[in-house]
């Protein structure tokens, strides 16, 4: 399935640039959509091995100067091979970073698409402009902080990026990424990297858990699923815990005072979410090298929390009010874990309308791995976190059919909306991806009811809801960059729906009118379709 890079590419078609992790903040499918053969199946991505993933990574890398220069990037630009996807069809789409003068360009990450034959037929580029900064000042960056080029908004320009290591009110950690203009001193922009969110165990009954045996017991070590482990926290916030292990392979007893309980539930989430995003998308893992992560739990004392940490690459758990509710659904845990997803493809910045979309995506895959686990104690639905009781009333944190019902998050997409918290402006693309699967007005899924409505009126047609996870899977590792809001976002899922289902099918009209749906409209010239 792999192949070695031809010793020199078509040049880049003219005109084809596509100019484009907390869980709290401050399968039945009832969609009747006329049945519509899969155009280009072919568009679909294929499942690497780590030693195919790592041979299209290396060939990247040994052509990324010819790359750039076909690209037309400047000499003092250089590329960083990050990720790759290839499609049923040969397609691989090739993501990159991006440095100039040697800095790190903070917006310049794109995708480059290639043909089987290695052509290169578009790019999507989180920055369309060229790059001239005055790089003179990069020398004089404040203590602690390093030099950068900022071009993920406005005209590109020297920066200074620091790091802000702190803890909230309620125990999260916090590491702020505040940048600074380095002429004016003016901050840019900031955002925060840590994603919270919000055996026999206590919310999916008695389950199959991947495990090791050691030289005497057993522990959580999933072996066939990267050897993803889980520890122990104990109350701490800090260090990674001790591997949760035993003298049998028994873990927990469905109840939040047995401490290997919390454990059973993260583990089986972590386990789910691994074999849907392989299964269902053909991603190995959370970086698609077959590397697994790994989850903490016991984090804190009454922490009502979870979190993602880029930093040591795992997804932590408190025990919720009292210790008695730990965070460890099902759609908690594969939430976490697609921040994870998430950061190492589009590396949507974690503030503004991206971050937005950047949460959106975790409560997405954290539904999508619900209703794909089939598990009788906790059906699949469109609600997130309704197992962990956090108000402590029965009722969910969120609503994917109407956002606004749980009192803060948007429904529509309205001027100004990247300026509230990113948990409630995600409600805009949750909003959107159930208009986009089960449709709108009222109806009943696997035991819950519905009743969603639409920024226009207009009543929206679901094409499904498989269909609608792989459209926004495609979009999401295909054409998305870190700067992409929803206008972008429109343009990335009309583009994935037209490569997997053709423009004139009705998924891609499905696409349109869910968008429509929720106000989200073609931008004046260039992402229009």
């Amino acid at each position: 399935m792999t192949r070695h890079v031809s010793t020199r590419r078509a040049a880049t078609a003219a005109g084809t640039a596509i100019v484009a992790a907390a869980l709290i903040g401050a399968g039945l499918t009832t969609a009747s959509a006329a049945p519509t053969a899969e155009k280009t199946p072919g568009a679909s991505p294929t499942k690497l091995s780590a030693s195919q993933r790592a041979e299209l990574l290396r060939d990247a890398d040994a052509e990324k100067a010819r790359t750039a220069k076909e690209l037309g990037l400047s000499s003092a630009e250089k590329l960083v091979v990050r990720d790759v996807v290839k499609d049923r069809d040969g397609s691989v789409h090739t993501r990159y970073e991006r440095t100039y003068d040697g800095l790190p360009v903070l917006g310049g990450d794109l995708v480059v698409h290639e043909t089987k034959s290695r052509r290169t037929e578009g790019v999507t580029k989180a920055h369309a402009g060229d790059l001239k900064v005055d790089t003179a000042r990069a020398k004089a960056a404040p203590k602690g902080a390093r030099a950068v080029v900022w071009a993920a908004s406005g005209t590109p320009r020297l920066a200074y990026e620091k790091v802000v290591k702190s803890t909230k009110k309620d125990g999260t950690p916090s590491r702020l990424h505040v940048v600074t203009d380095a002429r004016s001193g003016k901050k840019i922009f900031q955002w925060d990297d840590i994603r919270t969110g919000a055996g026999h165990t206590q919310y999916s009954g008695d389950v199959e858990l991947g495990t090791k045996q050691e030289s005497s017991g057993f522990s959580l070590t999933d072996t066939g699923r990267g050897d993803h482990k889980t520890y122990d926290l104990g109350g701490g916030t800090s260090g990674q815990g001790t591997l949760v292990a035993g003298d049998d392979d028994e873990w927990g007893d469905g109840t939040p005072a047995n401490k290997e309980t919390a454990a059973a539930d993260a583990h089986y989430g972590a386990a789910l979410t691994w074999d849907y995003y392989k299964n269902v998308h053909g991603r190995d893992g959370i970086k698609g090298d077959g590397v697994g992560a790994y989850s903490r739990v016991h984090y804190g004392n009454n922490y009502v929390n979870a979190f993602w940490d880029d930093s040591c690459f795992c997804m932590t758990y408190g025990d919720g009010e009292g210790n008695a509710k730990p965070l460890t659904s099902i759609d908690v845990a594969a939430h976490e874990m697609t921040h994870g997803v998430t950061s190492h493809t589009a590396g949507l910045i974690y503030s503004g309308e991206s971050g937005g979309l950047n949460e959106a995506t975790s409560d997405i895959f954290g539904s999508a791995v619900e209703f794909s686990a089939n598990n009788k104690e906790d059906v699949g639905d469109y609600l997130i976190g309704e197992k962990i009781d956090i108000r402590g009333d029965g009722t969910p944190l969120r609503y994917m059919d109407k956002p606004s019902k749980d009192g803060k998050s948007k429904d529509s997409w309205y001027r100004g909306i990247g300026q509230i918290d990113v948990h409630y402006s995600s409600g805009v693309a949750n909003h959107f991806f159930y208009l986009l699967s089960e449709g709108s007005g009222a109806k009943e899924i696997n035991g819950v009811k519905y009743d969603s409505p639409t920024a226009d009126g207009k009543p929206v047609t679901g094409i499904g809801r498989d269909k609608a996870e792989k459209i926004w899977f495609k979009a999401l590792t295909t054409y998305m960059t870190s700067n992409t809001d929803y206008a972008k976002a429109r343009t990335a899922t009309l583009d994935a729906a037209k490569d997997l289902y053709g423009a004139d099918s009705a998924e891609y009209k499905g696409v349109d009118a869910a968008w429509a749906g929720v106000n989200v409209k073609a931008a004046k010239g260039k992402n229009k379709h």
